[in-house]
């Protein structure tokens, strides 16, 4: 079973994060996104991917040299300019002569979806394309899909007005498609599935879905991505930590060669070579590999990526730490903020939900 993963965006929502590494390469509990997607993808029989690249696609083509994920062959798409959703579908598939049913997923969103399951859905009930739906809370956000008894889709209703969508099921970015559905994308323009190829495959009667009830988060902003590690490290996402971790039996993971001589609160993840120092409190919250806590700090439901530094009685609490940051002696980081190691913070300060720098 092969799949086409769309990587191309450039993490607008994630940023500043994303102004050096593209969102599906940052790291969510240890592992890059990417490597989630494509492990969860391998789970449920996929055994090739192939990645439609558009933003700093040198960074993926460093990363996996030999051209494998958890043992699925990868291979890529580089678009010569942004193509939208079903450009880089058919671009994607045309370089890698996919001539058979296919799965596309969104490279920013974890999910259980059983793509096993979709596809023998799919071939069942004989459209040219099936999409995976799952319930929210608020679905005017999103592409909302009601369906007729059959699975058949009714409308595809993209970010409705709140209060007016007909259901609270939406496209959940993973779908099988035929191989003709790429006839119907024009090769030299800009083309949106969901606004244009799913409403005509609505048109015609060849467009089904399936809702799920499993595990999903769109990771790609702040909040979803900070609740997105939290729930890996709790249980809530069946995507694994490191093998190599241990646990203390209380809710926490880290690596049994990480310096760790204050106090780890349920449920938080310690890293590699990571130092947590005496007189310090980590609850709730990840700290990655290389990351370095002072004495006294304390992390409360964030995240700090790898190699950041907490320096001495500074706070973070529900925000995100970048890769290589630094927050120095009493800073106080709060309510959502994102800093990226551009950042340059004073000494005692507080930020509260700003993205620095912005």
């Amino acid at each position: 079973m092969r799949a086409i993963i769309l990587v191309g965006g450039e993490g607008t929502r994630l940023r500043p994060l994303t102004l050096d590494t593209p969102k599906q390469m940052l790291e969510v509990a240890g592992m890059t996104m990417l490597e989630r997607v494509v492990g969860r993808l391998a789970f449920f029989g996929v055994t090739e991917v192939v990645l439609s690249l558009g933003y700093r696609p040198d960074v993926f083509l460093s990363s996996y040299p030999d051209g494998y994920i958890s043992d699925v062959k990868i291979s890529y798409a580089v678009e010569p300019e942004p193509l939208d959703t079903a450009g880089a579908i058919r671009f994607a598939a045309r370089q890698a002569q996919i001539e058979e049913t296919m799965i596309v997923v969104n490279g920013d969103v974890l999910s259980d979806i059983p793509v096993d399951h979709l596809l023998e859905l799919h071939r069942e009930q004989g459209g040219l394309a099936t999409i995976a739906l799952v319930p929210v809370e608020d679905p005017s956000a999103f592409g909302v899909v009601p369906t007729d008894d059959d699975g058949r889709v009714t409308a595809f209703i993209e970010k409705p007005v709140p209060g007016t969508a007909p259901t609270n099921f939406i496209n959940a970015g993973t779908y099988v498609i035929d191989p003709a559905v790429l006839d119907m994308i024009a090769s030299d323009r800009r083309v949106s599935i969901e606004k244009e190829i799913f409403p005509r495959l609505v048109e015609e009667r060849q467009l089904f879905a399936k809702g799920y009830g499993c595990y999903w988060i769109d990771a790609g902003t702040p909040k979803t991505f900070l609740e997105a590690s939290l729930d890996i490290v709790a249980g809530k996402f069946s995507s694994p930590l490191p093998f190599t971790f241990e646990s203390d039996g209380q809710g926490n993971w880290s690596c049994p060669h990480s310096l760790i001589e204050g106090d780890v609160l349920p449920y938080s993840y310690i890293g590699h070579d990571t130092s947590v120092e005496a007189g310090s409190v980590i609850e709730a919250s990840v700290v990655s590999d290389g990351a370095r806590i002072e004495q006294g700090a304390r992390i409360e439901r964030s995240v700090i990526l790898p190699g950041a530094q907490v320096h001495k009685e500074a706070i973070v609490a529900n925000s995100i730490i970048g890769q290589n940051a630094v927050i120095p002696v009493g800073a106080a980081i709060l309510d959502g903020s994102v800093i990226s190691r551009r950042a340059s913070i004073e000494q005692g300060s507080t930020i509260r939900g700003k993205r620095v720098p912005e």
